[in-house]
């Protein structure tokens, strides 16, 4: 029996036709009602399964809140907080906006090129309507992929995101859910996808009301948060069917064509079916009934191949993952600090190993975790993973939030967009990294409780205790923290930034014009690494086309001897050029290569 309907959204206050059907999940309940505005009560009915159910006459706009036992609260699955987390919910109509997006057509995944950014920092206003304004800025540089972090409401005006408390509301501060449809409408105008972030894996300290309607949390398992989300203890079907219905909101009501799942490894599920295959599975019917295509796309750290195989081989069936040790080779070839998470990571020779097994960590001995750790990913198309030189999570991780062009030199910064344009993966760069942007993006809250507040600082100042020896943490509360973080597009008008954005701009352009580069083939490709000169070079090939990318992370030009017989090799794109402010392109004679100190030299066989 299907218990949730993928083709209409059938929780929470939902209108139609000027009535609202209601429908709320309290199975410990003695009593729940509607209080519609100040008086009028509305008393609804229990059914087996937990759900408390009644119709009643509404209009958008009107607020609401449900009457639990003795208990008034907001909506668990509301679309609209405009007074915050702590005040009443307000009707929305999801089928009143008026789409233009007939003719969109999700491209295929390994057409994807993802920009990560942040509603509040990414523009001056800090809305989704103000997003509008930068699409074709994304469309000119080459990007086909807008992710959100998270936009599920959150206390206060300004959060990363990850302390939403009702994941079906769009943030008031960001403009509400009818901005965020004006949003995704705009980006199917101009041709870009829209991937939204959601949290499946713990709700926010501060206005959580979930605990008072039922059994959505459960004390078997612990995470960094508390208490697990109870997705295989006891009543467990309820909090289920929550997720699974905010999954296919967003694809169905909103439009979004994609979604990011956060750190799905701290979802604890023992069920016979994991959460993840079943929202797999719902969006598959959800795809056959409108005819559209939508992706799912992990965060996990477990190395594990299970969340990205196909249902039919007991996999969960998520169409992607990121890759986080791809960017931590990167990072300790590029000079990053080898502590935390970074000592386990050799550098080059793990970043070779990156680019032809994906996992560095394939089922070998972690010293860092102390135990043997993760899964081979041999047969795992290239499509199935998201590489990065930088994102939220890893600016965010360092105590100061700097950005990579913050702490390497120019010439490294270009090594590193090419490192990652050239793997055989979906590339992903996050806000203001193609010029170079020199505001930090560090961790920022506003919540409305002091002993909240406090512990969240003293949280973030153990949290660099294998990172940092630093004591002064910025304050996540203060506004000036977040006002920091502020993307500057004035920096567009400096010239070391505006080149930056026209390096970038063509490294985009000759990955999508080389076959060999956006076939995400990782059969067809070789790898030779040198740890002595700290250089690497990437073989890859499709059909009768052969690219060399060779990269120097040392600060001496080296001698490359390339090892296959491709004689007649001649330069595409060189990092080291005088076009992109280099010391001038690399000397090629024949299959040798004199590649430049931080620099990445991109070759072709003239010969095809």
């Amino acid at each position: 029996m299907r218990r949730v309907k993928a083709s209409e959204r059938r929780i929470g206050l939902v209108y139609k036709d000027e009535n609202a059907f209601v429908r709320v999940w309290a199975p410990m309940a003695g009593k729940v009602s509607l209080m519609i505005g100040r008086e009028t009560v509305h008393d609804l009915e229990k059914d087996e399964f937990g759900y408390w159910t009644g119709e009643v006459a509404a209009q958008p706009g009107i607020k609401y809140r449900f009457m639990v036992d003795d208990k008034l609260l907001p909506d668990p699955a509301s679309l609209s907080q405009p007074e915050g987390v702590h005040g009443p919910s307000q009707v929305f109509d999801t089928t009143a906006f008026t789409w233009a997006d007939d003719n969109w057509v999700n491209p295929a995944l390994d057409k994807y090129v993802f920009y990560e950014l942040h509603t509040g920092v990414f523009t001056p206003e800090g809305t989704l309507s103000a997003i509008e304004s930068k699409l074709d800025h994304l469309c000119e540089l080459g990007i086909t992929a807008v992710e959100l972090m998270p936009v599920a409401q959150f206390p206060g005006e300004r959060n990363w995101g990850y302390d939403g408390v009702f994941p079906f509301a769009v943030q008031d501060s960001y403009g509400g859910p009818e901005q965020l449809q004006q949003l995704v409408n705009k980006c199917h105008e101009k041709g870009l996808a829209v991937v939204l972030d959601v949290v499946y894996n713990h709700l926010g300290p501060e206005g959580n009301c979930l605990p008072s309607y039922g059994p959505y949390f459960t004390d078997r398992y612990k995470t960094p948060w508390g208490d697990a989300i109870n997705f295989d203890d006891a009543w467990c079907d309820g909090v289920r069917d929550y997720f699974i219905e905010n999954a296919l909101m967003w694809f169905r009501d909103f439009h979004i064509d994609a979604l990011r799942f956060d750190a799905v490894h701290a979802i604890k599920d023992l069920s016979a079916k994991h959460i993840l295959r079943e929202i797999r599975e719902y969006t598959d019917e959800l795809m056959k009934y409108t005819g559209r295509t939508h992706y799912l796309i992990v965060e996990c750290v477990l190395n594990d191949t299970r969340f990205v195989e196909d249902t039919r081989r007991g996999g969960y069936g998520m169409d992607a993952q990121w890759n986080d040790e791809f960017h931590h080779a990167l990072r300790v070839c590029a000079g990053n600090e080898r502590n935390g998470y970074y000592s386990d990571i050799s550098g080059i020779r793990d970043l070779a190993k990156a680019y032809t097994n994906a996992y560095v960590y394939d089922g070998i001995f972690s010293r860092y975790r102390r135990k043997t750790f993760g899964s081979d990913a041999s047969g795992v198309p290239g499509n199935r993973f998201i590489v990065f030189s930088q994102n939220h999570d890893q600016v965010g991780n360092r105590m100061l939030g700097e950005r990579t062009g913050m702490l390497v030199p120019f010439e490294m910064q270009k090594l590193l967009a090419g490192a990652v344009m050239v793997a055989p993966y979906l590339p992903l760069l996050f806000m203001g990294e193609e010029w170079g942007c020199t505001t930090p993006f560090q961790y920022f809250i506003h919540h409305g409780d002091k002993e909240l507040i406090n512990a969240v600082r003293e949280g973030r100042r153990k949290e660099f205790e294998h990172f940092f020896s630093e004591e002064n943490c910025p304050d996540p509360q203060a506004e000036e923290t977040f006002m920091a973080c502020k993307v500057p597009w004035e920096e567009l008008q400096q010239p070391q930034h505006a080149l930056l954005m026209r390096y970038y701009r063509m490294l985009l352009s000759v990955r999508m014009n080389t076959p060999a580069l956006y076939v995400l083939n990782r059969d067809n490709v070789n790898v030779v690494v040198d740890e002595r000169t700290q250089t690497l070079m990437l073989h890859r090939w499709h059909d009768m086309q052969h690219v060399i990318c060779v990269m120097n992370f040392s600060d001496m030009p080296q001698l490359i001897q390339v090892p296959w017989q491709l004689p007649a090799l001649s330069s595409m794109f060189d990092s080291a050029s005088i076009e992109w402010g280099g010391p001038g392109e690399s000397d090629l004679d024949g299959g040798s290569i004199v590649i430049r100190p931080h620099s990445i030299g991109i070759y072709n066989d003239q010969n095809v």
